[in-house]
């Protein structure tokens, strides 16, 4: 089987390519990849440090405001629009894929948009409960539409084909056990463990608040915290100490840039506060962790605060708005789920309910079943 891939700008919208084309290498070793991405995103680091080929166009979106600068900015998108598509359309020509799939960001775009119109037998995968603007417009010309989340299809047209798959999940988050989890962290059972984080670059409005939860905590012990605040965080540290609270030496705080080992950390809290993204909230699903999640209000559609809602919807989660959320306002939402262990039990209960965990088997089958249509 020859694959190609489209999909960029956001690890979003990348990983699940990724994880998609090494479980189709896991089942057909022969199957040859071909990725296209923007020439300038990160989709060039991740998808050669994952060992595929790749190869570029170059696509922007749209700038809303009429500044002029914005309007120059859109000239050239007009032009990397067609000429997008004319350098996507001779990739395809010259691999000649059995089959496309598109999984998001503008990139995706043009290229599906390429296969389509070749008569190439073409796929999409979106990971958010609220598509984004490349996806809704390429439902009605692809094959099947992959969904992450059932709430996204009434945000399609109707006349898309659809299937529910959910979202790849990394295959250490599945396997690490609770138990081998707290062990290997240290960690005993004598108090509630919160994994908080905001992403790999830090969300400040999460690193202030959890900063005066954890200050709390250093005092009363109530809590053991696992806090990463990412790499635009690094004052967090220094905040904590005009906070009076030494990280380094709390036994029950483990406050870091960055959390490596998440199969670990997700495995064995018993309470999760971050963003809302799609995979982060697919991880979170699969391990069934309940969740106080700050959806960010910066990306496109919104999307985030519809992934949280999904589970907010299904008493799975618990929602503050980043407009409302204060250090008082996130004590009070985390006590009133660690304090009652049976509310815990029925938000863990609910949150597993929402988790497809054989994703990676559903989309590979809807790809079979796609080429057999052939």
């Amino acid at each position: 089987m020859k694959v190609l891939l489209a999909g960029g700008g956001t690890a979003g919208h990348i990983n699940p390519a990724i994880a998609i084309a090494g479980y189709i290498k896991e089942m057909e070793p022969d199957a040859e990849f071909l990725f296209v991405g923007n020439r300038d995103g990160m989709e060039q680091r991740l998808v050669t440090q994952a060992g595929f080929p790749i190869r570029s166009v170059v696509i922007t979106g749209f700038k809303r405001s009429f500044a002029p600068k914005n309007m120059v900015h859109n000239v050239k998108t007009v032009y990397y629009s067609f000429d997008s598509r004319a350098k996507a359309k001779k990739i395809i020509k010259e691999f000649n894929p059995d089959i496309c799939i598109g999984t998001g960001g503008y990139v995706s775009g043009p290229v599906i948009l390429a296969a389509c119109n070749l008569g190439y037998k073409a796929v999409i995968h979106e990971q958010n409960a609220y598509p984004g603007v490349t996806n809704k417009m390429l439902a009605k010309s692809v094959d099947r539409v992959m969904l992450a989340n059932e709430d996204a299809k009434s945000r399609f047209s109707d006349k898309a084909k659809f299937v529910l798959t959910g979202n790849p999940i990394r295959p250490a988050i599945l396997a690490t056990k609770h138990s081998a989890a707290k062990e290997r962290l240290g960690l005993d059972d004598s108090k509630p463990i919160i994994l908080s984080f905001g992403g790999s670059l830090g969300a400040e409005c999460i690193n202030k608040a959890m900063a005066e939860l954890i200050a709390r905590s250093a005092k009363d012990k109530k809590y053991y915290h696992i806090h990463a605040y990412g790499q635009q965080g690094t004052w967090m540290p220094a905040l904590l100490k005009k906070m009076g609270v030494d990280p380094e030496h709390c036994s029950n705080l483990d406050i870091r840039q960055y959390i490596d080992n998440m199969n670990d950390c997700l495995a064995a809290c018993d309470l999760v506060v971050s963003r809302a993204g799609a995979i982060t909230l697919s991880e979170i699903q699969a391990k069934g962790r309940p969740a106080v999640l700050i959806p960010s209000p910066f990306v496109a559609e919104n999307h985030q605060y519809h992934n949280a809602m999904s589970m907010v919807n299904k008493k799975a989660a618990m929602l503050i708005e980043q407009k409302d959320l204060t250090g008082e306002k996130l004590m009070e939402t985390v006590d009133s789920m660690l304090t009652d262990k049976s509310v815990l039990e029925v938000y863990r209960r609910n949150a597993q309910k929402m988790a497809i965990t054989d994703a990676n088997e559903r989309i590979y089958r809807t790809i079979k079943e796609v080429l057999a249509e052939g």
